[in-house]
């Protein structure tokens, strides 16, 4: 009995280590099944920020996108600077100390959640994952421009599948 009870206890160690580390308390996203979805889709291992606490906060922390260019392209967050996902490239943040608090987002927030965790391990210690990220932005109203910087009300959606996640009528969607 002792042997089964000591290897049920580490059973169950080993289950909840492997699994998401959900923070206990998650911005709240509009969409209910794109909570359900963005909340599937990450380990949490970058802590997360909401988007309306970034619309907030905007004009004091680093806002990078880890999307590809050509979604950056379409439209991102005002102010936000192109840092990539396939092509990433760390010397962007050359100028960034380490210090300093950076909000990361892409579509929905897996790839900023790898980029972040690259961060981290370059040092970086104040790193935020926008949870929900560009498409929750969008759904919220908040505003985005285009390659020039001017107000646009497109957004790529990376693919037709992916496009459900943007409210209708909140932008149009491209892909």
């Amino acid at each position: 009995m002792k042997y089964i009870l000591s290897f049920f206890t580490f059973f169950q160690m080993i289950f909840f280590a492997c699994g998401q580390q959900i923070p206990a308390k998650l911005p709240h996203l509009q969409n209910e099944e794109f909570d359900k979805k963005v909340e599937s889709l990450l380990l949490f291992s970058v802590p997360v920020i909401g988007v309306e606490e970034l619309n907030n906060i905007q004009s004091e922390v680093h806002i990078f996108d880890a999307r590809e260019k050509e979604e950056f392209e379409v439209s991102h967050i005002p102010g936000a600077v192109f840092l990539g996902y396939q092509d990433f490239d760390p010397s962007v943040l050359q100028s960034v100390p380490k210090n300093d608090k950076i909000v990361l987002y892409c579509s929905v927030g897996y790839r900023s959640e790898k980029i972040g965790e690259k961060l981290k391990q370059l040092g970086y210690t104040q790193v935020y994952n926008l949870y929900g990220s560009l498409f929750e932005w969008a759904n919220r109203d908040y505003p985005l421009v285009d390659k020039k910087g001017k107000p646009t009300k497109k957004i790529h959606t990376y693919n037709r599948n992916w496009s459900k996640w943007v409210e209708e009528g909140k932008a149009e969607k491209v892909w």
